[in-house]
């Protein structure tokens, strides 16, 4: 009270009032944000804890490349943890294939490659083609399109260190040679020279073949050699037949082989009879050629160079030479006649599959399996498991019946490699049309599969020391 009067104070100050409600805000603002805090922490947490199981567990599979055709299902990628071509550790992946890398180091990776070639052959031709194409799941071709780049700038063959610079060793666990299912005794055993061993060669036409006997030729002698390009029933069948060894039997082979001394037999014009040639006293070797490559020469051969064929139209030569449709997967699957009819179709996609497993399988007993246009490498595998050592016929260019059409390409001599096979041989992108070379390609497509799988074998042959490789050539 002053002079009387009494001084009225104000309930409420206005300042403090608003500090208060700002106060309060504050504090929700606050609760609110260490809400959302304490959930991003978690939710941080938990991918982190999903990204840490995930590369414990492995990786999972993923989708299908893009612009592969769709396998139905029946194919899963798996990602691959290889270290192997080129300049890069990472190899391609077999996309949208379904290969199972053996989990034992020791156990090889024979398995894993053979899932690869099995739901390849169930697809249908174009599919197939397609995927080998985009995927390249053998790392064959990335390999030959370097090697032949590199031979044309240097303008000679690689040397060893060379080779492995773009195809290094794999690791065990990826390897389609491992485990070996070759019999090295009786690789031995021809080695050594021992009584009734000799070496049976499957001869597949327009794919190096003649060189192979002519390697014979330079190696082994002269009463050790049949007088017919090394296949000895053509004196056994009177002079009619040569290289037709499936029509005799074992007994038969291993008596009039040994009776007269002969060290080489070539079957030609017969499949691998795979139930019993492998139980032969021999050491097996064989050599591939890309199919439609094989196929066109053999129609430039017979046909345009007048040896025994007067079509002189590729369409019409390929439709009736229907026996050489798939003829590498036929030789080494020896399947029951009518084989031809499951080469397409989703409802043959299971014989398919038996075929190329049979024919895998077959091959990887083979001691020696060569790649024509890889020839001029095969010299430390041909010494070291045949004990060759004039192997000056890898690297020159030998052809039966030369005189009837002798061609001047100046190709004689394969000082190049794969790119004096190339230059010697017709492109068939070039001299096919494209529907002609599309109906050839899926003709031959379990055969592309089989070679890609033949060369993978090579090549690991080649460089892995362990196998006898990593030698100079």
């Amino acid at each position: 009270m002053r002079n009387g009067r009494r001084i009225k104070r104000p309930l409420r100050r206005p300042i403090l009032s608003s500090a208060s409600r700002n106060s309060t805000a504050l504090e929700t603002i606050f609760l609110i944000g260490l809400v959302i805090a304490v959930f991003i922490a978690f939710w941080l947490y938990q991918l982190v804890s999903i990204l840490v199981s995930s590369s414990v567990s492995g990786p999972e599979p993923v989708m299908s490349l893009p612009g592969v055709p769709s396998p139905g299902g029946l194919l899963q990628q798996q990602q691959q943890q290889q270290g192997q071509v080129g300049q890069s550790q990472a190899v391609i992946s077999a996309g949208g294939l379904r290969g199972k890398v053996a989990s034992s180091l020791t156990g090889g990776g024979f398995q894993h490659y053979l899932d690869i070639a099995l739901d390849l052959a169930s697809l249908e031709p174009s599919e197939a083609l397609a995927t080998m194409e985009q995927n390249d799941p053998f790392q064959t071709n990335y390999f030959d399109n370097l090697l032949l780049q590199k031979e044309t700038l240097l303008k000679r063959t690689l040397t060893i260190d060379e080779i492995k610079d773009i195809f290094p060793c794999p690791r065990l666990d990826e390897r389609i040679t491992l485990p070996d299912a070759r019999v090295e005794q009786k690789a031995k055993d021809f080695r050594d020279g021992k009584d009734g061993t000799f070496l049976f060669f499957q001869h597949l036409r327009k794919a190096g073949g003649t060189n192979f006997c002519s390697l014979a030729e330079k190696n082994l002698p002269q009463k050790a050699q049949p007088h017919y390009y090394c296949m000895p029933d053509m004196g056994w069948s009177g002079n009619k037949n040569a290289g037709y060894l499936h029509s005799w039997s074992n007994e038969e082979i291993i008596t009039r082989m040994a009776k007269q001394g002969f060290r080489i037999a070539g079957n030609e014009w017969e499949n691998f009879a795979v139930s019993r040639h492998f139980d032969l006293p021999a050491v097996f070797a064989t050599s591939f050629r890309k199919p439609l490559d094989r196929a066109l020469s053999q129609f430039r051969f017979e046909c345009i160079e007048d040896r025994g064929c007067q079509i002189k139209d590729v369409h019409k030569w390929w439709d009736n030479r229907k026996d050489l449709w798939n003829v590498y997967t036929k030789t080494f699957a020896d399947p029951p006649v009518g084989a031809r009819n499951h080469f397409k179709g989703s409802e043959h996609s299971k014989q398919r599959r038996e075929m190329m497993a049979t024919a895998i399988d077959t091959l990887s007993k083979f001691h020696i399996v060569l790649s024509m246009e890889w020839l001029a490498y095969a010299a430390p595998q041909v010494k070291s498991i045949l004990g060759f050592n004039d192997v000056s016929a890898l690297t020159t260019r030998v052809r039966p019946h030369i005189t009837q059409a002798k061609r001047d390409d100046g190709q004689e001599h394969n000082s190049l490699g794969s790119a004096s096979i190339k230059k010697a041989s017709w492109d068939p992108k070039e001299y096919l049309d494209a529907a002609q070379y599309k109906k050839m390609s899926e003709d031959l497509a379990l055969d592309e599969i089989l070679t890609e799988v033949a060369r993978r074998m090579f090549l690991e042959r080649l460089v892995c020391e362990d196998l006898g490789g990593g030698v100079p050539i």
